[in-house]
């Protein structure tokens, strides 16, 4: 019986002992310690499952709706750009017409303001006296009228233009004549035939002048 238990003690060390059993051991706890810390990246990566079909065209259907979006924002601020600058110029339209709506109305008083300054002119100054009442009165009454009208003008933004002796400007003042005058710079107004007017700065009718030169 003694002997019997020595043996089997003797099996059993030769078995720990064993150089396979060595060489096994730091696989297998290399396997426990992997099955412990479950599987790395690229085992995760590889296990991952591709994805369906129904999930391929939701991803595109959302790329394609993005886009879509994108393109109907652009065309939208394209459009309050233009709604913006549609309004600026009906603005301006709109300032405008009250600013120079008059302009036909006032082309045609002008004439009338003429005819007042022809017919104040004609008249003689040495005429003018108490000894002939009727001229004086009739004579007062256009001057009184040309005042007036005046007046109405400027109230209007119309204003007259009388460039007499300034220089000249081709958008105020129409030249009649070139010619050299005594006492007078060249490129100024030496003579004025019809005065001109002008609208809220835009001009409405030109000078009809005469322009000196060098002789």
């Amino acid at each position: 019986m003694a002997s019997l238990c020595a043996r089997v003690v003797r099996q059993s060390y030769s078995l720990v002992a064993s150089p396979a059993l060595i060489r096994a051991s730091p696989r297998l706890l290399c396997t426990a310690t992997q099955q412990k810390n479950g599987p790395g990246p690229a085992e995760e990566e590889a296990e991952k499952p591709e994805p369906s079909a129904a999930e391929t065209l939701l991803v595109e259907e959302k790329n394609q709706l993005q886009e879509q979006l994108k393109d109907m924002t652009e065309k939208y601020k394209r459009a309050l750009a233009d709604t913006e600058n549609l309004r600026t110029r009906s603005q301006k339209m709109t300032e405008d017409a009250k600013l120079y709506g008059i302009q036909g109305f006032c082309k045609d008083l002008l004439e009338v303001a003429d005819i007042l300054e022809k017919a104040t002119e004609s008249v003689p100054k040495e005429e003018v006296t108490s000894q002939n009442p009727h001229l004086k009165n009739l004579y007062d009454g256009l001057v009184m009228t040309e005042v007036q009208i005046q007046k109405v003008f400027t109230k209007h933004g119309l204003i007259k233009l009388n460039p007499d002796g300034q220089k000249f400007d081709p958008y105020e003042h129409e030249a009649l004549f070139h010619a050299p005058v005594d006492g007078k710079e060249p490129g100024t107004v030496a003579m004025v035939t019809k005065v001109g007017y002008k609208l809220h700065g835009r001009t409405l009718r030109p000078a009809l002048v005469g322009v000196a030169k060098a002789p």
